[in-house]
Formats: C-alpha cells, sequence, structure tokens
C-alpha cells in the first residue's frame, strides 16, 4: 500500500445513509449530502447517490464541478458577487444572505439563460452567515429582490447553526425560522417551499422526532459520512464512525529520552509546547505532517500508541506500548473532521476506497 493513504469504506457510508434517509424520509425532510470534507470524491459521491441521496451539496465550485449533473446540486457558501455566474453554472441552488450576491446572480442566472434556486439564509442567533432574525424588513426586502429576478426563484429559508457560535437547534429557534417563513410566503404570495433546518447538528432531533413540522431539509455532512452528532460531540450509535481510515508508514524508530533537552523557545508553528519527563521512550516518525492532516483528530487503532505531535512532515509517535514496530510498518488512525478534511485536501495523501 502507498502512503500516506486514505480510505473509504463504501459500504459504511451507504449504510449510514440509509439511516438517515429512513429517518428522513419517516418525518417528511429532504436530506443534501454534504461533500466537501472528502472534496467531492468521485468515489463516495457515487455511493451517496446509489444509496439514494435526492441532493448533493458542497462550498467549492471546483468541487459542485465534480458532483454529478443528475442529481441537484447546492452550494453552500454565500456567493462572491465577482463569482456569480461560477455559482449559478455549477449548482442548482444556493444559500445566500446579500442584496449585492442576489443581484448578481440574476444577471448571471440571466446570462446563461439558466434558473437558479435561491435559499434564504436567516441568522438565528450563531452569528456567522445571515440576515439577522429580527430584522424582517431586510430578510423581506432581500427576498423581494430574489422574486423580482426573471431567472430565480425563492426556494426556500434557512439556517445555520453550531459552526460559529455553538448555539444549538431546539424547537425555540427552528419555530423562529418557521415563523419567518410563514410571513415571507403571505407578503409574497411564494410557496418558498423549502425550510432547511441546519447541518448534522439537527440530526438528534430528527432521530429523536422533535423536529418541529415544518422543517423539511437538512445538509449534512459530519453526521452522514462519520457518524457524528455535532450538537454534543459524541458518535450516534446507530452510525458508524469509522468509515474512514488514515495509514501512513514509519520512516524511523528509536529509543530516545522523552523530553527534550536544552533551552527551549518556540516551534516551527510558532508554538511554545512542554512534554513531561516519562524517562526512556520507544519514538516513531511516521511520513505524514500537518500539511496532510490534523495529528490533535487522529485516533490509532491500536490503543498502545500514543501521539505525541507533529511538524509539517512528520507524526510523532510514542511505541513504548508496542515495541514490535519497525521502520516500514504501516499505522492506522481513525480521523476525526478536520483530519480527514486535510487528508483528502492534501495532494501528498493517496484516496482509496473499499466496499
Amino acid at each position: 500500500m502507498k502512503a500516506p493513504t486514505i480510505s473509504a469504506n463504501l459500504r459504511k457510508i451507504k449504510e449510514n445513509a440509509a439511516y438517515i434517509l429512513k429517518a428522513c424520509d419517516k418525518h417528511g425532510v429532504t436530506l443534501a449530502a454534504v461533500t466537501k470534507v472528502v472534496c467531492a470524491d468521485v468515489s463516495v459521491v457515487q455511493a451517496l447517490v446509489e444509496a439514494g441521496v435526492p441532493m448533493l451539496a458542497d462550498a467549492r465550485a471546483l468541487n459542485l464541478a465534480r458532483l454529478p449533473g443528475g442529481t441537484p446540486r447546492l452550494s453552500l457558501r454565500l456567493s462572491d458577487p465577482l463569482l456569480a455566474e461560477e455559482t449559478v453554472r455549477e449548482a442548482d441552488y444556493s444559500l445566500q444572505s446579500g442584496m449585492e450576491a442576489t443581484l448578481a446572480l440574476g444577471q448571471a442566472a440571466e446570462k446563461l439563460q439558466k434558473r437558479h434556486q435561491v435559499i434564504l439564509m436567516i441568522d438565528l442567533g450563531d452569528l456567522r452567515e445571515g440576515l439577522y432574525h429580527r430584522d424582517f424588513d431586510r430578510i423581506l426586502a432581500t427576498a423581494q429582490a430574489v422574486k423580482q429576478q426573471r431567472f430565480l426563484e425563492l426556494a426556500g429559508t434557512g439556517t445555520n447553526l453550531t459552526c460559529f457560535g455553538g448555539i444549538l437547534p431546539d424547537e425555540h429557534n427552528m419555530g423562529v425560522l418557521l415563523d419567518i417563513t410563514k410571513r415571507l410566503r403571505e407578503a409574497l404570495d411564494l410557496p418558498i417551499p423549502l425550510i432547511s433546518g441546519g447541518n448534522s447538528s439537527s440530526l438528534h432531533l430528527l432521530f429523536e422526532g422533535r423536529l418541529p413540522q415544518g422543517i423539511n431539509h437538512l445538509r449534512v455532512g459530519e453526521g452522514l459520512l462519520l457518524g457524528m452528532d455535532t450538537a454534543v460531540g459524541k458518535p450516534f450509535p446507530q452510525l458508524h464512525q469509522d468509515a474512514f481510515t488514515l495509514h501512513a508508514r514509519l520512516i524511523e524508530v528509536k529509543d530516545k529520552p522523552s523530553k527534550p533537552e536544552g533551552h527551549s523557545g518556540p516551534n516551527a508553528f510558532g508554538e511554545y509546547v512542554t512534554f513531561p519527563d516519562l524517562g526512556p521512550m520507544r519514538r516513531g516518525i511516521l511520513a505524514i505532517g500537518r500539511q496532510d492532516t490534523d495529528a490533535d483528530g487522529l485516533t490509532p487503532k491500536d490503543e498502545r500508541v500514543k501521539i505525541i505531535g507533529a511538524s509539517s512532515d512528520h507524526l510523532i509517535v510514542d511505541l513504548t506500548g508496542a515495541p514490535e514496530y519497525q521502520v516500514g510498518d504501516l499505522l492506522a488512525f481513525t480521523p476525526d473532521y478536520g483530519a480527514l478534511l486535510k487528508a483528502y485536501t492534501s495532494p501528498y495523501v493517496t484516496k482509496e476506497n473499499a466496499s
């Protein structure tokens, strides 16, 4: 096996998707599978499509371009008005909150003679993107601007929670989104069919049957691919957390002290680090580093292996409890979301798939 390598278990990804889709179908929710953590990897996307995912979503135009055209594509990041034509070309839907982007999208859609669906984002308190929920006049004005564009349609409203301010979705803030959508429908005489109630942090409400009626769309990435309840940072027991495995190869194994010697200063990343004196240690170095993954987000498959830290090109591990490992051996790790994102983004990490 080439190393470092990130491997996707397509069967487990399909099983996660099937479970979430079943819950979505039960409660009348459309699932948009978010593919950005795997950079819209063709095999992973194909597995999601085969599982029956009805919509695909990503934040980058390069990734959106990789998604199959037969499945509706949703652009997750608010559009740069100067790149509106790119958004319209690569996506069928997009999340928007600004008048400037709305007007630019309308012009781009007319130029390309392609209808484009807008989901108007409402900030319910997490203070990332969206029109502030207490300013209905501005929300209405932006929605009217969408309606006035010949090639735009106001497909829905949406919100994003937990990603910045850590605000959790609940019956109250979901109710605010429902109320705003109702007022917009009445004011504009439009159906506004989709109400997108957030991301993976809303999955627990779906599974527990507490997602308010009327919330009919979710954008899910981490919960789908890694089986994590991002609202509380814990795994969903009914989903797989190990659909991805990162392998890296040992390039040095030596017995050394556990505490660095000499006067200390900042490391290569400007960090001041300290290490306890644990006595002699069997230390290993793997050919992977911060340029390729997030060391703090890796969990060794062999529980005897302990991660010490990483530089840009090297991952240092404690092999004292597993002294049989030698140079050339592969070590396996389960990545969290951040580690997985970096691994798929890095051109130095080989991507493989297992059925």
